[in-house]
């Protein structure tokens, strides 16, 4: 199991990788609109910072200019590449075109059956928002088991994002899902409970240790 930082962010990737147990970075289209650097520069830092893979999302809607940005972001980021390509039919054709020299990810997945089709093209991971699921379809938790069955015994691993909890995080490992993206205000959050605070404090005033 890995835990990624979802973010396009560089000083929010410092301070996530600065938590050494951070795998890799993942961004969206969104999220790199929102740094105040050109992409391209923010590709190449979070690239820099990133102790993993750092996920890079395709744009293109053209099945030939989907190719040709796919082979530029590997160009730019290098070995660390991880290609997100969304669930579209022409998303799944550049999978296919893709997947044998680049790593893919098939992004915005909503049912099983693209699940399946992201493992028949090639995807080494399939990514589903398990929080807009739930508010779109009823229970992001129950397309993540779906695709979890389906996918059971192949090389196509589960991403579950769009997490907006501790408990969602955990519910969505448990119903399947094999790696977490989450931000990160919910990475810092998920270190923390009011218990452990209080036993520390407890420790601290009571207990003794070697450095007195």
């Amino acid at each position: 199991m890995a835990i990624y930082l979802d973010s396009a962010s560089v000083r929010e990737a410092e301070t996530a990788v600065e938590m050494g147990w951070i795998k890799g970075i993942t961004t969206n289209p969104t999220l790199l609109a929102k740094s105040r650097l050109p992409p391209g520069t923010t590709l190449q830092k979070l690239a820099e910072i990133s102790p993993g893979m750092l996920y890079y999302q395709l744009t293109a809607s053209d099945l030939e200019e989907m190719l040709v940005e796919g082979r530029a972001a590997y160009h730019m980021i290098g070995e660390k590449t991880m290609l997100k390509i969304p669930a579209t039919a022409m998303g799944f054709q550049a999978v296919a075109r893709l997947s044998p020299e680049i790593p893919c990810a098939v992004t915005a997945i909503y049912s099983p059956a693209q699940a399946l089709v992201a493992r028949e093209a090639g995807a080494k991971e399939a990514i589903a928002y398990v929080n807009r699921a739930t508010r779109l379809l009823g229970d992001g938790l129950a397309l993540v088991r779906e695709m979890a069955s389906v996918l059971k015994g192949s090389k196509t691993e589960i991403i579950a994002a769009s997490i907006k909890s501790p408990e969602e995080a955990v519910a969505a490992l448990q119903a399947g899902a094999d790696h977490l993206t989450v931000p990160l205000s919910l990475l810092q959050e998920m270190t923390t409970h009011k218990l452990s605070e209080e036993t520390v404090a407890d420790f601290a005033e009571n207990g003794r240790g070697i450095l007195g």
